[in-house]
């Protein structure tokens, strides 16, 4: 029984709600409940539009028939700018990735030239040129 009641009362409360929106948004409008014929014949106007217009709106052409020049120019166009943003996107990721891949070199070759560095500074005899193959060995 008590589901009956709140059932119920749901409804009801959704329905005032409901009907108290309309009447809000009547309001915030700022339609006019006297003239309501005269409101709905100026919306009628505004959303519907002549018959010929609607007549070439509505006309297709047929799938076997040839396109326009201009339907041929819009979508060349379309194809064309598509293209572009796909040269942009691959360009910049290319870009990308061989700057990453100099700045990983560059990591490599510091790190290279530090251990040589420090592995002449170890084996260094005090000669010249000072590499370990130079060295004289009596």
């Amino acid at each position: 029984m008590a589901w009956r009641q709140l059932f119920l009362i749901c409804c009801l409360s959704a329905v005032v709600l409901l009907s108290t929106l309309r009447e809000g948004t009547a309001v915030a409008v700022g339609t006019r409940r006297l003239a309501g014929q005269e409101v709905q014949e100026g919306a009628e106007g505004k959303i519907f539009m002549q018959e010929s217009d609607a007549l070439n709106f509505l006309k297709k052409r047929g799938k076997r028939s040839p396109k326009s020049r201009e339907e041929v120019n819009a979508e060349n166009r379309q194809k064309l700018q598509a293209d572009e943003l796909w040269r942009e996107h691959y360009e910049e990721q290319r870009n990308e990735f061989e700057n990453f891949v100099e700045e990983q070199n560059d990591e490599q070759e510091e790190r290279s030239r530090e251990a040589i560095e420090q592995w002449r500074q170890w084996h260094s005899d005090g000669l010249y040129p000072p590499y370990l193959y130079n060295r004289h060995h009596i």
